[in-house]
């Protein structure tokens, strides 16, 4: 066996499909097939199940899994480790970012970050913020930019905060109040919401807010998308509480009234600072570049329960 096949195996596994796995690693699915099919022959083991619909790992392959991991993530460190001996940066920076981010423009510091270091790459996921910094916490991803409520802090993980914003409500220009400059909580309660759905993240915000002003409020639309939710608000169907960039940015006529007593959410770029791959330290210095950041960071808390945060 060789090192390729163990990253063609830890690809399959990670994505559950070879085609993703074999656009990934830039080679052709029947290429990467072959590669694990004589591995396996090699081994004696069936290391995945394959069907028309998914693939799986074997009993064999969980166990396989493991070693081959450790064993690609060592030549990673080792190549890595040689080229930070000549001053370049080189490896895959993995990115994760909530959907709502607008404290910077990931794109331009993805940019920023590919100039300054054109030997290394990025691969970008999008997730909640409870998902995005247990991923940093496990070592899965390597930076994450993440979106709390105001009393909450990333926990288990090094951060600095990026920005805070209070939300705003999203409404048609139609709507009774698309007149007023501000609202309140208060003004909403007999309003219908749209809002990301119950017990995710991104809900907890809004949830919170209400609550603790003591009015209830009606959310008949869910969804796992500001695209969708601003599109229900745009038909005049809810309105909804998201971050004014997110309203700016949307192609839909929904508006944003300012809200007086509305929630304030805080975003973060956080990391695992126990032993920092390169990528993320040289990706750190792009972002403080960007944002011209000059402040002290958070250490991790102790705690590594959820971060009670927002999309």
């Amino acid at each position: 066996m060789d090192l390729q096949q163990l990253r063609y195996v830890v690809e399959v596994a990670t994505a559950s499909s070879f085609t993703r796995a074999a656009e990934r690693c830039f080679v052709t699915q029947s290429a990467l097939s072959h590669q694990i099919a004589a591995l396996e022959r090699e081994l004696g083991q069936r290391l995945f199940v394959r069907s028309s619909r998914s693939v799986r790992t074997t009993e064999a392959g969980d166990a396989f899994l493991i070693h081959a991991k450790m064993a690609v993530m060592a030549a990673d460190d080792a190549r890595e480790a040689a080229a930070a001996a000549s001053g370049r940066v080189v490896g895959t920076l993995r990115l994760g970012v909530i959907p709502t981010a607008s404290a910077v423009s990931v794109p331009r510091v993805i940019s920023r970050f590919r100039e300054a270091h054109p030997d290394a790459r990025v691969e970008l996921s999008v997730g909640n913020s409870d998902t995005l910094a247990d991923a940093v916490r496990r070592g899965d991803l390597d930076v994450a930019l993440l979106g709390l409520r105001e009393e909450a802090v990333p926990r288990g993980v090094s951060s600095r905060e990026l920005g805070r914003e209070r939300l705003v409500v999203a409404m048609p220009p139609t709507h009774r109040l698309s007149g007023r400059t501000r609202v309140r909580l208060a003004d909403l309660a007999d309003e219908v919401f749209a809002d990301f759905p119950a017990g995710t993240s991104g809900r907890a915000q809004g949830d919170a807010a209400f609550a603790a002003s003591g009015i209830s409020r009606d959310v008949a639309f869910e969804a796992d998308s500001s695209e969708m939710l601003l599109g229900l608000v745009s038909e005049g169907l809810a309105v909804a509480l998201l971050a004014p960039g997110v309203i700016a940015a949307s192609a839909t006529d929904a508006i944003a009234v300012d809200l007086a007593d509305g929630p304030v959410r805080v975003q973060y770029v956080a990391w695992d600072d126990r032993a920092p791959r390169s990528v993320a330290t040289a990706f750190l210095r792009v972002l403080d570049s960007v944002t011209g950041f000059r402040g002290d960071e958070t250490g991790p808390e102790e705690s590594s329960g959820p971060v009670s945060s927002e999309r």
